[in-house]
This record gives structure tokens, C-alpha cells and sequence, in this order.
């Protein structure tokens, strides 16, 4: 058709037979062209259309080169791979997806999978095996196998079950906690006897700085398992404990599952530390997610979110340990077992002191024990009047703030070997925090009462104040006291005015008077009915102006018939007795089994413990004689009180 164009020399023929001659164009468009009669006019209209084809027909051509280049580079690629296994194979080479693959089916043969673990484990290894290296799903599958064959499934330390061993190790590491070790031992006696029984969870109790951990360290020192450690602290998402599902991105097993893959052992201690203080939020929550870890029933099937195949913790030995019993939830408190560590009496913290602390700290900081000798006299000077606490841990820090002021001296060019003695403390360290005689000077004056309390970080000794004063028979309450407190302080008040009479004050008292009653240290929150017996003693040392005896101290709850009900914490609150010098102590009569339990022979060798069962008999062991009276009550106008 060419040639036949080149041959027409009309312009109008050759318009018209290449118009008619082009098949892309419709038949409106050839009609619009053959009407034109100015032949210039057509000529260019017919040069617009062959403009516009043959740029439509490079565009298609270009689209077509890309299009068998990269079909060309596709086939080229293709090729060389090919020929790449052909090479492999021949010289006894996989590639390296294969090699893999390979791999982990050996791994998967040899970590000892029950027979549910290793189906799946196969199953989702032949998925991966027909997945492109380059999908994502590739590294989720992968990093899901690792997983499974890195965990211990048949891998366990054998245990050491020799009670000798285990004690010594105890003492070792621990002076006192006798009633605690021995639960310890017992446990071990068992599992000696019967290894397959499936033991309580120990719950260690205690306030901080008391050794909870360090004895779950110990127990498993004396087992010769390995130990891991969890904190519970804050955490307040499910998926901490039993992971999130895979289709997560990120996802990971639970703590429990990591756990025991760092340990390398399907047997070892895992101590769950600060279990009180787990949280709960929209995410979860891990109280309710550890009910079934925690449960010897339920725990040899645990089903991690990631993993969703069954582990046995059976055979893991859990320990958790708490401040306080409170928040933990119900259910989950009713799987452990509690053992209450309650705190250190003065000579366990010596024997403490002298054989764990001082070593560690005078090796921590450089020094040589030649260069830094400690006397009994200071380390007990240090216990008095510097750490007034359950634990042993702000001990180990003044002994580390005694020792860096050595360790100053000693780089500063002073080489004198230090021998550290109570005038060496009290230069070191400054005052004493804590004095022994400002109990009898609260107490000098009527109306001041020394309780007992309980605290997570211990026991602690408790001033309860009243005054009266004139007013319109009104009673106030300060000291950030909560609602229990402060019933007991309105019993302790009504108890009195039902029994003014017999302490020889008018009954009508209340009606021309105010009444306030503080409890000191009034930015820290206090409640519970132990201070019942103190607020009734404080009361009637104000009103009768008879003083309160300071060498007492006294705890109990109380009724408005007068009894005095058992309270909890006594070991507790007898510890904090001793630390601040008080020699005798009045407790309610229900108590006597817990003081026969708890309190060694020679705490109740150096304190005197009275029990009261009646309001009147307390009052009786601690209000001072009337005839050592430092002040005279306040006169009071007798008028008929009606409510």
C-alpha cells in the first residue's frame, strides 16, 4: 500500500485513499474527512490522524519491549537457577531454603515432642518449606519454629534431694526465719519421698529487705536446679503471662514460656516476684491468667497464646513472693501456700551483718578487711539508732555509706586502718536518726498511749493522742485515719463514757466537752482495729490525768461490752517493740498461740508479755498510779447529758 501511495500525485486522491485506507479510524471519522472539499483543509485533518496513530502505535510498542524484556529477564533468572541446583546437585549441595528446612526437621525430630507438639510442628514446617523466602510469612512461620524446638521439652536437671546439704545451705545463706526453713525442708522431705507429687506453691511473705528472694535462690542452690526469676511489678497485660497470638506483629510468648527457654530445663525454681503487685486494664488481666500456671491440676497442659500447643509445668517448682496479701485476688491466693516472714530481731541482724554484709560491702568498695575492722558496739549502735526496719537492707547501706567514707580517705592519701566504734559511727554518719528515750518523753504527760502497728514494711510503734477541751460534746479525728481507725476510736469513746464513773470521772463529761484524738505522722494513711486498745487507754489517761506507762506498749481490738478481740501481725509488732526499747507489751489473750509459734525463746526471754481479755485489765497494766499524776484533769461542770 505503500507503493501504491507513492504513485497518486493528486493531493485530494492520496488524502482520500490513505484515509480510506487506515482500519483504526471509524467510519464517521473517514465520512467527516471525504466531505471536506478545500483539499488543504483535508490533508491536514488526515495529517492530525496520522500524528495520533503513530504515537498510539509507539506507546504500544514501547509497552511491548518493557513487557518481553522483563519476560526476558524472568526466563534469564528462571534459567540460571536452574542451572544453579543443577550445580548443587552435582556437587552434593542443597540451597540454603532446603538446607533450612532440613535443619529444623532435625531439630524438630530431636527435642522430644509429644506426639500432638511434633505434628504440628511438622505440619507448619511443610507449610514453610512450600513459602517463597521473600513472603512475610516466611519469618513469622520460621521465628514460630525456632521457638518450638529451643524450648526444654525433655531436658531436666536431676535434683539433689539431701536434706543435710539443703539445711546447710539454708543457714548459710539465711540467720533466722527458723519456722520458714523448716516449711522449706519439709517441702524438700516430700519430694525426696515422692518425687512425683505435685506440691504447693510457697508464697513468701514478708516486708521488703527480708530475704524473700534470696531463699527462693537458696532452695534452688540445694536442688541444684536452675532458678528464674520473673517480676511481676506492674505488669498489667495478659500476654506478659500467656503471649499473644501470632498474628500480632511482634509477638512473642509469655513470660513463663521465656522463662523456661532461658533456663534450658523443663525442672527449674521460677520465682515470680511482687505477685501483690500485678495490675489489670483494658489488656487483661495477669491475676486471672496466672490461676491455671499456678494450679498443679491444671498447669501440665499450659496453652501460651504463641506457641497453641500444651507445655507441662508440672514438674517446675513455683515460688512467689508478697508485701502484703491484699491485693492479690482471691482465687489466685487460694493456690499458695503462705509462709510469713515477719523480720529480724537485733541479734539476727548482727550475725547478719557479720557474716554476709560487712564482707560484701567492704570487697564492693575496694578495701581489704585489715583496713576496715567493725566492732559489735557499732554495728549494733547502727541497728538502734540508724535502720529501724524489718529488713536488713537500709543496714547494708549505712554499712556501705561507713564504708565509702573510708574508701574516701584512703584515696585521698590517708593509709590508717579504720577501726569503726559507736563515736566512729555517730562522726560518719551524723546523729542518730532514731533516740530510745523519746518514747518516755511522748508518754511524761496524761494523754499519750504507745500501740502497735502493722505495716507492709513491718511493724512499727504508733503514738495515739487525746486532749480534751471545752466545747459542745463533739469528737475529732486527725492523722489520716481510714474508717476502721476511726470506728474504733468512737467505740474506744463510748466504752469510756459507759464506764466514766468507775475511773471517777462525772459521766456528764462529754456534754461540756470537745474531744480530739491524733495519730502522729498525719501525712501517712493508717487504719485497722489493732489501735482499739490504745485509743481506750489514751482516752482514760486524759480524762482521769493519770499518765500512760512508757516502758508499755499495747495492741488489740476492742468491743463496746469490753472485750479485747486477737489482731494479726504479732511477730511484727513484738519486733518493733524490741527496736525501740519498750520492755513490756500487752496483748490480747487469743494471741498467746501465735506468741508460742512465732517469737523465738529468746524474745520472750527479754520482753514481758501481759494478756488481757477486758478492757479494765489493760487500763489496770498501763495507766501510772493517781498518785503520780503530772497534771489535774480538767474540771468538768455536771449537767444532765440526753442524746
Amino acid at each position: 500500500m505503500q507503493a501504491l501511495a507513492a504513485n497518486i500525485t493528486d493531493p485530494g486522491k492520496l488524502a482520500d485513499f490513505i484515509a480510506s485506507s487506515l482500519t483504526t479510524i471509524g467510519t464517521p471519522v473517514k465520512q467527516e474527512i471525504l466531505s471536506t472539499l478545500d483539499v488543504r483543509a483535508r490533508t491536514d485533518a488526515l495529517n492530525r490522524l496520522l500524528i495520533k496513530e503513530l504515537e498510539v502505535l509507539e506507546l504500544g510498542s514501547k509497552i511491548q519491549s518493557q513487557v518481553q524484556s522483563e519476560v526476558g529477564k524472568n526466563q534469564r533468572e528462571y534459567f540460571l537457577r536452574e542451572q544453579l541446583k543443577a550445580i548443587q546437585k552435582e556437587l552434593g549441595e542443597g540451597d540454603e531454603q532446603a538446607k533450612e528446612i532440613d535443619e529444623l526437621r532435625s531439630k524438630i525430630e530431636a527435642a522430644g515432642m509429644p506426639d500432638g507438639v511434633r505434628k504440628e510442628a511438622i505440619r507448619e514446617l511443610d507449610r514453610l518449606s512450600k513459602m517463597p523466602v521473600a513472603a512475610a510469612e516466611y519469618t513469622v512461620s520460621r521465628t514460630y519454629l525456632d521457638w518450638i524446638v529451643a524450648l526444654p521439652w525433655n531436658k531436666r536437671t536431676e535434683d539433689s534431694l539431701d536434706l543435710r546439704h539443703s539445711k546447710q545451705v539454708l543457714d548459710a545463706d539465711h540467720s533466722g526465719l527458723e519456722k520458714v526453713k523448716d516449711r522449706i525442708l519439709e517441702f524438700l522431705a516430700v519430694r525426696k519421698l515422692n518425687p512425683e507429687v505435685k506440691g504447693p506453691i510457697l508464697c513468701f511473705l514478708g516486708p521488703p529487705g527480708v530475704g524473700k528472694t534470696s531463699l527462693a535462690r537458696s532452695i534452688a542452690n540445694s536442688l541444684g536446679r536452675k532458678f528464674v526469676r520473673v517480676s511481676l511489678g506492674g505488669m498489667r497485660d495478659e500476654a506478659e503471662i500467656r503471649g499473644h497470638r501470632r498474628t500480632y506483629i511482634g509477638a512473642l510468648p509469655g513470660q513463663v514460656i521465656q522463662g523456661l527457654r532461658r533456663a534450658e530445663s523443663k525442672n527449674p525454681v521460677f520465682i515470680l516476684d511482687e505477685i501483690d503487685k500485678l495490675g489489670s486494664d483494658f489488656r487483661g488481666d495477669p491475676a486471672s491468667a496466672l490461676l491455671e500456671v499456678l494450679d498443679p491440676e491444671q498447669n501440665n497442659s499450659f496453652r501460651d497464646h504463641y506457641l497453641d500447643v500444651p507445655f507441662d509445668l508440672s514438674e517446675v517448682l513455683f515460688l512467689t513472693t508478697a508485701n502484703v496479701m491484699d491485693p492479690i485476688p482471691p482465687a489466685l491466693r487460694d493456690r499458695m501456700e503462705v509462709l510469713e516472714l515477719a523480720g529480724y530481731t537485733e541479734e539476727e541482724k548482727l550475725k547478719i551483718a557479720v557474716e554476709h554484709l560487712i564482707s560484701k560491702q567492704v570487697k564492693n568498695h575496694g578495701l581489704t578487711p585489715e583496713q576496715l575492722e567493725f566492732s559489735e558496739a557499732a554495728i549494733r549502735s547502727v541497728i538502734r539508732g540508724y535502720t529501724r526496719e524489718a529488713g536488713v537492707r537500709n543496714l547494708e547501706r549505712e554499712i556501705g555509706a561507713l564504708c565509702r567514707k573510708v574508701a574516701r580517705r584512703r584515696a585521698e592519701g590517708d593509709e590508717t586502718n579504720v577501726v569503726i566504734t559507736p563515736e566512729v559511727v555517730v562522726e560518719m554518719l551524723g546523729a542518730p536518726t532514731f533516740l530510745d528515750e523519746e518514747i518516755e518523753n511522748r508518754t511524761k504527760d496524761p494523754g499519750v498511749a504507745v500501740g502497735l502497728a502493722w505495716t507492709p514494711a513491718g511493724g512499727e510503734v504508733l503514738f495515739v493522742e487525746a486532749s480534751r477541751m471545752q466545747g459542745g460534746g463533739s469528737l475529732t479525728l486527725t492523722g489520716h485515719l481510714g474508717d476502721v481507725m476511726k470506728e474504733s476510736a468512737r467505740t474506744a469513746l463510748s466504752w469510756f463514757r459507759a464506764n466514766a464513773e468507775h475511773y471517777g470521772v462525772d459521766p456528764t463529761f462529754y456534754k461540756d466537752s470537745e474531744i480530739h484524738l491524733h495519730v502522729p505522722s498525719g501525712a501517712i494513711p493508717k487504719d485497722g482495729p489493732s489501735a482499739g486498745v490504745t485509743m481506750v487507754c489514751a482516752l482514760a489517761s486524759e480524762l482521769t490525768g493519770r499518765a500512760v506507762r512508757g516502758d508499755v506498749a499495747m495492741t488489740g481490738e476492742i468491743t463496746l461490752s469490753g472485750r479485747v478481740l486477737p489482731v494479726g501481725g504479732i511477730k511484727e509488732k513484738v519486733l518493733a517493740a524490741r527496736r525501740h526499747g519498750i520492755t513490756e507489751i500487752v496483748l490480747p489473750r487469743q494471741n498467746e498461740k501465735n506468741v508460742r509459734e512465732d517469737l523465738t525463746e529468746e524474745l520472750r526471754r527479754e520482753l514481758k508479755i501481759n494478756y488481757v481479755g477486758e478492757i479494765e485489765e489493760v487500763l489496770t497494766l498501763a495507766l501510772q498510779p493517781s498518785s503520780q499524776q503530772t497534771h489535774t484533769p480538767m474540771p468538768v461542770v455536771a449537767v444532765e447529758h440526753t442524746m
